[in-house]
């Protein structure tokens, strides 16, 4: 018992490091080590006529909207986020499309769920964006087949823990190419 508690202690203190809030600059969207989204594509429009022209051609019920993930600029080169700024990260154990992040893991990082199709925006490749269903429910966003998540302990545009180790395996942010983004 005394040795989960302190395995648990420990993952604790790591957790609280990878999200110290320390360097004031870190949540600054203006200082060059913050992320910076395109605006082109960070706020998805349609006019009205365009709705009502889909909902006349289709008697189906509408698709409910997917996340947009797009790139932005961080330290750490041109990286995915979703298109409020949030950081997206890809767990390195996991090999294959099929998430591995549950529990204890999935609240430190949640993973990207999407309601529809992801949503391709500025500098995403669509053909490797994809979805798996996850066991405990929701439908995850995949890029290049990784399960993606964010950062529970990030604000916008902060990118704090990439290259961390957590939950049993290393956090990378995840590069337009759909892979990590190289340790650095």
């Amino acid at each position: 018992m005394r040795t989960r508690v302190g395995a648990l202690v420990g993952s604790l203190l790591l957790l609280a490091a990878c999200g110290d809030d320390s360097d004031p600059e870190a949540s600054d969207p203006t200082s060059p080590s913050s992320a910076t989204l395109p605006t082109s594509e960070a706020t998805p429009s349609s006019s009205p006529t365009d709705a009502t022209s889909a909902e006349t051609e289709s008697p189906a019920s509408p698709v409910a909207d997917g996340t947009t993930v797009v790139v932005g600029e961080s330290e750490f080169g041109p990286m995915l986020f979703d298109d409020t700024g949030q950081a997206i990260y890809l767990f390195d154990v996991e090999t294959t499309s099929e998430p591995e992040c549950f529990d204890e893991c999935a609240v430190a990082w949640p993973p990207v769920l999407t309601e529809g199709p992801p949503v391709p925006g500025d500098g995403v490749d669509a053909s490797l964006l994809g979805t798996v269903e996850r066991t405990d429910g929701g439908l995850q966003v995949t890029y290049n087949d990784h399960p993606l998540y964010f950062y529970a302990h990030e604000d916008k545009f902060e990118v704090l823990c990439h290259n961390v180790f957590l939950n049993g395996g290393n956090w990378y942010v995840v590069e337009p190419g759909g892979d990590a983004a190289p340790p650095g």
